[in-house]
């Protein structure tokens, strides 16, 4: 069981595991998880994104963290501590999802939990460990966003 700080921000990576089948359950996750005053960042090492795939993202989280808009990236340190600094949490008060396991190892050595995502059904139950709030059966099932388009 985890001892730690309450835990009141997630943070997570979109490529790997936003992207993998069975999604909108994730998706569903983050929606419930922000209604319960979860924060939720999406950190991406990408270079930017588009103003319509931001806007497609917006209703998910609370901050959109693109490497390549604030020149600092995965694993390094200080992303994770400007990414928990855009939740006005503290890095311990934070879990980082990501399917790079140097990533994650990064993020616990930034002060957060980690969750190395390999499925989303492990995700999951990660997650639900970690935040322990019911949310499987929440109001309305959430669709995930379409994809963006890369730039």
């Amino acid at each position: 069981m985890y001892g730690g700080p309450v835990l009141k921000g997630l943070v997570i990576d979109y490529v790997g595991v936003l992207t993998d089948a069975g999604a909108d359950e994730l998706y569903a996750f983050l929606r419930s998880a922000r209604e319960r005053g979860i924060k939720t960042a999406l950190l991406s090492n990408a270079p930017g994104a588009s103003d319509e795939a931001k806007r497609t993202l917006d209703p998910f989280f609370d901050a959109l963290v693109f490497s390549g808009e604030v020149g600092v990236a995965k694993p390094e340190r200080e992303v994770y501590l400007l990414t928990a600094g855009l939740l006005d949490l503290p890095a311990e008060r934070c879990v980082f999802v990501d399917d790079a396991a140097h990533n994650v190892r990064a993020a616990v050595a930034a002060g957060m939990a980690g969750v190395h995502h390999t499925s989303v059904e492990e995700t999951l139950t990660e997650l639900s460990a970690l935040f322990p709030t019911p949310w499987r059966g929440a109001p309305a099932r959430t669709r995930a966003p379409r994809r963006p388009p890369r730039r």
